[in-house]
């Protein structure tokens, strides 16, 4: 990290993170019921003590292109985030010209959101999701090819010519009730992850099968989180970027954790990602 900032690195908390046990083996998830037998998922995973800076005294200086993400204060116009048409009409739009102001992207696509609530009950039809207690990444090398792929088809773009430039994929994640002290994100500086720290997860659906990396323990890894994130404020996190030049950012994993600071009975964290599409074509 660069000096001036670890000078600025003023505090942290020891979170327990979960990890990838054994990065031999090649973990699968399913999102619907598996067949009789077939656990819900493979792979075992491992808590490891990290410390988890402050990253407020950064703001300003993270970088996408650096540390793999950052931090913006970003009031939204929307407040009902349960309706689905208020998102896709308003709230995509919103957060696709965020993420063209602070990457300089010639296009940005907004494409895919989930709905988080630490007391939701799991896995049921309600379309919002217990915050995920896994160190992972999103996308990995091949399917975030895919899915850039996938979307400019099924918006009727030239897949084939915009995806000759650089792009990438990236969440905008916020808080829809704040201040979150419950189960925050936390996410790992890019630079201090190491390829062979990522392993390629099978994320099966009904009708295809998705990857996501799952990721093995490194004490190189440097972690980040923003207490107490208002409603008025996003995370922007890179989940993958096509630009394999050896400096740039392309995946930053991320997890929710137990804060150790957090009050006692504070409420459930409840939080919006949206995926989005960065292009970097001069014509987009």
């Amino acid at each position: 990290m660069d000096t001036n900032l670890a000078a600025d690195i003023r505090s942290h908390v020891d979170a327990r993170l979960l990890y990838l046990k054994d990065s031999s083996e090649r973990p699968v998830s399913y999102t619907f019921e598996p067949p009789p037998g077939v656990p819900w998922r493979s792979g075992q995973n491992i808590e490891v003590s990290v410390p988890v800076h402050d990253g407020r005294p950064l703001e300003g200086r993270l970088s996408l292109d650096r540390e793999g993400f950052a931090f913006v204060r970003h009031p939204s116009a929307v407040t009902d985030f349960h309706d689905a048409a208020k998102i896709k009409n308003a709230y995509f739009e919103e957060s696709a010209r965020l993420v063209r102001a602070v990457t300089g992207a010639s296009k940005v696509l907004s494409f895919d959101y989930n709905l988080r609530h630490a007391a939701a009950p799991g896995r049921d039809s309600t379309g919002i999701s217990q915050p995920v207690r896994r160190v992972h990444n999103d996308f990995t090398a091949d399917s975030g090819l895919r899915r850039a792929r996938d979307e400019l088809l099924a918006v009727g773009e030239d897949a084939d010519r915009l995806l000759k430039h650089r792009f990438a994929i990236i969440n905008v994640w916020r808080p829809i009730r704040g201040p979150v002290q419950n189960s925050p994100l936390a996410v790992c500086d890019a630079r201090t992850v190491d390829p062979q720290d990522l392993v390629v997860s099978d994320l099966v659906y009904r009708d295809r099968i998705g990857h996501t990396y799952a990721v093995a323990y490194s004490p190189r890894h440097r972690w980040f989180y923003f207490p107490e994130m208002r409603v008025d404020e996003a995370l922007l996190i890179k989940s993958f970027d096509s630009e394999a030049d050896g400096g740039t950012a392309r995946f930053a994993p991320h997890t929710a954790f137990d804060d150790p600071s957090s009050p006692h009975g504070a409420a459930p964290r409840e939080s919006i990602e949206v995926r989005t599409l960065a292009l970097f074509a001069p014509d987009a």
